[in-house]
Formats: structure tokens, sequence, C-alpha cells
């Protein structure tokens, strides 16, 4: 079974012009526990990090992913959990949390350069 994820929904001539950033292939008669997201126009920086963090996880069992080819731009990540939680919701904390970490990183980086800037400017007064 696959489910595209990300597109809008309308008539088909939106649908052909709606870009999918991934989809969920799971295989038939498999319940939500272990499922393939397939992430589009991403690399290792996304597929590292973020199966960091969803591994951090203690119902999480198996996280992986691969790059299809080097020729695409193309993620196989893979998740399989304990019991009967669904995929799904390792994969959305595991992007929310490396949202969270992306934005303190940036709020650091921000304030520290407001830091310096100012002092620059007191050095050259």
């Amino acid at each position: 079974m696959r489910e595209a994820l990300g597109s809008k929904p309308g008539s088909q001539s939106e649908e052909c012009t709606t870009i999918k950033k991934w989809e969920k292939v799971q295989a038939d008669g498999t319940d939500g526990n272990c499922v393939t997201f397939v992430l589009h126009d991403e690399d290792h920086t996304l597929g590292n990090s973020l199966r960091y963090m969803v591994m951090k996880n203690p119902d999480v069992e198996f996280c992986g992913y691969c790059i299809t080819h080097p020729s695409e731009s193309k993620i196989n990540f893979r998740i399989q959990t304990r019991g009967a939680l669904p995929a799904i919701e390792p994969f959305r904390k595991g992007l929310n949390d490396l949202m969270g970490v992306c934005q303190h990183v940036l709020n650091t980086f921000e304030r520290s350069m407001k830091e310096y800037r100012a002092q620059r400017e007191e050095e050259m007064q």
C-alpha cells in the first residue's frame, strides 16, 4: 500500500503539479508498526539526524535509512516499533524534536552574532 502524504487534495491538475515530500509504504496485511517512509529531495543530512532522534524513543525497536541511489535524492526511512505503537508516531515526534533542536541552534547562533556585533561596535567607538 502506498499513501502519498504532503500533497494537496483538489482537482487532477492541482495534484499533478503538487510535489510529494514523502510517502508511506507498508506491505499489505501488516499492521502500522513496521513502515518505510520515502523522503523525496533529501539526503544523509536529514536521514542521519532523524534516525538519531527517532532511536532515542524507547518504543522503537529498529530505525534505519538508506539512499536508494547516488543519482536520486530519495531516502527510504524504515521504522519498526514495539507493541501496538504505530510507526508514524515516532516518525512525527522525531521530526518535531529535530525541528526543536534546529530552532535552538538557530536562536543560539543569532544571539551570539548579535552580541558579537554589539561588542565590535563598542570597540570601534
